[in-house]
This record gives C-alpha cells, sequence and structure tokens, in this order.
C-alpha cells in the first residue's frame, strides 16, 4: 500500500510541476511519518524514499535509533527532519541526531542548535518557521520579525539556514491557497535580494495543499496522510 500511494504522490508532484511549467527536479518529496512505526518507514525505504519527517523529537529519535541500518537500494542513507515544535530543552538531543530542523521559531532555538551541534556532524540544515496567516494559534516567527533573525541566524557557526517553512491556515479553493504561499516566496525573495542570496528552500505545501504549494514555488512538500493513511494518536 505504501509503494503505490507514493508513486501517486510522486505523480501529483509531476502533475502540478508540469502545470507551473517546474522541473519535477526541483520539488522533493519528505515522507513524514509521524505515529507510524519503523516498519512503516522501512517500507517507504524499500519504495525508494530516504528523507523522512518527524514532529516528536523523542518519537524521531527513536526511529532514527532503529533505522540507523537502514539504506536505500542504491546505499543512501536515511536523512532526518524534525518539523515540528522545538523546545528550548530538546536542543540538545536534535543537534546530534537530526539532519534539517524545519521549525526554527525564534534565535536562541538556533543559537543553541548552533553550540550544540557536534562537530564530527556535518552542519545542522535550519529553515525559520514563518506565521504566514497571522493566526494567534500556531508558531512561527512574525513576517516583520524573518529578516533580522534570518541575518542573526545565517552568521551562525555549524548550522546553515537554508529558507523558511509554514503551514499556512486552511483554505477551500485552489486560489486561496496559493496566497499563503505566494507571500511566503515573496518574502524568501526579499531576504535574497537583503543579502542572504544563498537561500534556496521553501518548504510548504501538504497533502491538502501541494498543487498549490508547488505553483507558487515549494521546493519540499512535506507528506504524510496520502501515503501512510489516517494518522494514529500523537505519543502523550
Amino acid at each position: 500500500m505504501i509503494a503505490n500511494n507514493l508513486q501517486q504522490v510522486h505523480e501529483r508532484i509531476a502533475r502540478a510541476c508540469a502545470q507551473a511549467g517546474r522541473p519535477v527536479q526541483s520539488v522533493t518529496l519528505l515522507v513524514v511519518s509521524k505515529t507510524f512505526g519503523p516498519d512503516a518507514v522501512r517500507e517507504a525505504v524499500a519504495a525508494g524514499e530516504h528523507r523522512f519527517g518527524e514532529n516528536y523529537v523523542l518519537e524521531g529519535i527513536e526511529k532514527i535509533t532503529a533505522l540507523s541500518d537502514a539504506r536505500t537500494a542504491s546505499g543512501t542513507a536515511l536523512e532526518w527532519h524534525l518539523i515540528g515544535a522545538l523546545q528550548s530543552n530538546k536542543t540538545r538531543v536534535v543537534a546530534a541526531h537530526f539532519d534539517w530542523v524545519h521549525s526554527v521559531d525564534r534565535l536562541k532555538i538556533a543559537q543553541r542548535l548552533s553550540e550544540q551541534r557536534p562537530a564530527h556532524l556535518a552542519p545542522l540544515q535550519i529553515c525559520l518557521q514563518v506565521n504566514i496567516s497571522g493566526e494567534s494559534s500556531k508558531s512561527g516567527l512574525r513576517v516583520g520579525e524573518v529578516a533580522e533573525v534570518a541575518r542573526a541566524v545565517a552568521a551562525l557557526p555549524r548550522v546553515r539556514l537554508r529558507g523558511l517553512m509554514a503551514i499556512p491556515e486552511p483554505a477551500a479553493d485552489f486560489d486561496a491557497q496559493r496566497a499563503p504561499h505566494r507571500a511566503l516566496r515573496e518574502l524568501l525573495a526579499r531576504l535574497q535580494a537583503g543579502g542572504l542570496a544563498a537561500l534556496d528552500t521553501l518548504s510548504i505545501g501538504m497533502s491538502a495543499d501541494l498543487d498549490a504549494a508547488i505553483a507558487e514555488g515549494a521546493t519540499i512538500v512535506r507528506v504524510g496522510s496520502a501515503i501512510f493513511g489516517t494518522r494514529r494518536a500523537a505519543p502523550g
């Protein structure tokens, strides 16, 4: 089932790229494996995937440990992305285990990740989470805060600022879905023009809105339910 679902997701990405006039290679699928166990991840690996996103730090580390031997048929090691909220008291274990953190929502978190990233590991790849829809219930930097924080994070050692991430407010139709994704793309463009030209990542789009996200320049789409099915209860 997982292999078939992955094929359908890749076909959907390819169609969205074609409609947007973009090469399919410009969009990376991040398989969101939160609440699903190592066996489900191994099925996805057997189908050719190696990038996985986790929302919960401890659950993610358990899977990273359990799957430390896993590689794709071509020998590619797994790549682990934290896409959920990160508290200060968990930055050390995240810095030691993950390859990417998409959910940096304040400078303090980036500074701790920089200080705690082990020297023998490659720099930790970071995205700043932006509250692009301005929702009071959602984490993320306000749009007006992003430029100052981005410049400070870009100067830190042992981490590399890659771009921006957002989880826009749900919208019913395609045009409404595009609007917040467009706003995030335009914000990234302003950062690039303002001296951060190396930024190259827009982590936007999930199962419900990946077509709109791709139309507006997403480089990473985060898909879970369309691959694994209905979510299980989150860990306590």
